[in-house]
């Protein structure tokens, strides 16, 4: 599944999950605000905010019919959902709570959808409406100076490993200007973000190369940093939970 092309600069990706209720469901520490419609039944289902997350969580499994998500970039909850990142972070709400009607009735729309493809384009079209009456009005949001310096440094954090004060003065800005910046938009300082970007990308290439040259190359200063942090976020260690041996599940907070 793909994204609209007038949405990607919007959208970081989508997905269709088919959760096993076997298995612990584990959310793992993430940046990006998501919207998730979750099919409980064959004409039920909800439509729900799931915020900027600081630090992984292990809940119970549970059997869905459905369950689409459409992950935002950072920066992009304000624009299309309306509210400021940091209201949400650590949070799932129902869209109800913030859209009020306008999510009610999409939700009856997306209930009488038989396909993930035709969902997701509802749920597109809902988010464009969205853009297009909003205060910054079109599809490009309207992009101004702190969009762009946003931009450039999510991109510097993800990939360079640049340190958030190098970082500050090369964009000519105050880190607690940046930190402002981080926060209200993306409902995370920069420094946590950071964390999150290269705990994940810890995972993503865990098995690939030993612990040691992992954190090397990844910008921690060593292996025990590495896992510090790691044990941090995921409240295990790198090791412990490649073999699968996680925290105790929780229930989903209320």
């Amino acid at each position: 599944m793909t994204p609209m092309p007038v949405l990607r600069p919007w959208i970081a990706d989508v997905a269709l999950m088919r959760p096993d209720g076997a298995r612990p469901v584990v959310h793992l520490p993430d940046a990006a605000t998501a919207l998730v419609y979750r099919r409980t039944g064959d004409r039920d289902g909800d439509l729900r905010v799931v915020g900027p997350r600081s630090r992984a969580t292990y809940n119970p499994g549970k059997d869905l019919p459905m369950c689409v998500r459409a992950r935002l970039r950072p920066g992009a909850a304000r624009p299309l959902l309306g509210v400021p990142a940091v209201e949400l972070r650590d949070r799932a709400v129902p869209l109800t709570d913030l859209w009020g009607d306008r999510a009610a009735r999409l939700e009856d729309r997306l209930n009488e959808l038989a396909g993930p493809d035709a969902i997701l384009r509802a749920i597109e079209h809902a988010l464009l409406d969205g853009l297009h009456g909003g205060p910054d009005g079109g599809a490009d949001g309207g992009a101004d100076a702190r969009d762009l310096l946003l931009r450039e440094a999510v991109e510097s954090l993800s990939t360079t490993g640049e340190r958030v004060a190098a970082l500050a003065r090369r964009l000519s800005v105050s880190e607690r200007h940046l930190r402002d910046l981080f926060t209200d938009r993306v409902g995370l300082p920069p420094k946590r973000f950071a964390r999150i970007q290269r705990v994940r990308t810890v995972l993503a290439r865990a098995g690939s190369a030993q612990w040691a040259g992992l954190a090397s190359d990844t910008g921690y200063y060593d292996q025990s940093h590495m896992t510090a942090d790691f044990h941090a976020l995921m409240g295990v260690s790198p090791a412990a939970f490649s073999a699968g041996r996680l925290p105790a599940s929780t229930p989903c907070a209320a």
